[in-house]
């Protein structure tokens, strides 16, 4: 059973836009804080964004801050949006919806759930 489902990828060029969303189902997640990571090629995986459980809190990491913006359906509260805007070539990663009980600490954040992630590609 996939908890988590994303959708949304895709190729784009450099400066482009590109949205993301993740479903959420099988666990109450509208009580969960949920997030997206992403894998480069031949990196690990970083996480991104993260929004608390009720969208009041946002959390960005450097490479995207001012450039992605994370959102939560105000009805559901268990499907998560990231906006990704003016993409770069170091953008391209396959992305990862999380979600955990906990908010990131210390610019840090862990996650238990991952869907299966989705292909984001920007070309130069």
């Amino acid at each position: 059973q996939r908890l988590l489902v994303e959708s949304g990828g895709g190729l784009v060029q450099a400066g482009g836009s590109l949205s993301l969303s993740c479903t959420a189902s099988g666990r109450d997640f509208s009580i969960y804080t949920m997030g997206w990571f992403r894998q480069g090629p031949g990196k690990e995986r970083e996480w991104v964004a993260a929004i608390s459980w009720n969208g009041g809190s946002t959390y960005y990491t450097d490479p995207v801050k001012g450039r992605f913006d994370i959102s939560r359906d105000d009805n559901t509260d268990t499907t998560v949006y990231l906006q990704m805007n003016s993409l770069k070539p170091e953008d391209t990663a396959v992305y990862f919806c999380a979600a955990d009980q906990y908010l990131p600490y210390g610019g840090h954040w862990r996650a238990e759930y991952f869907g299966q992630g989705t292909q984001v590609t920007v070309s130069s």
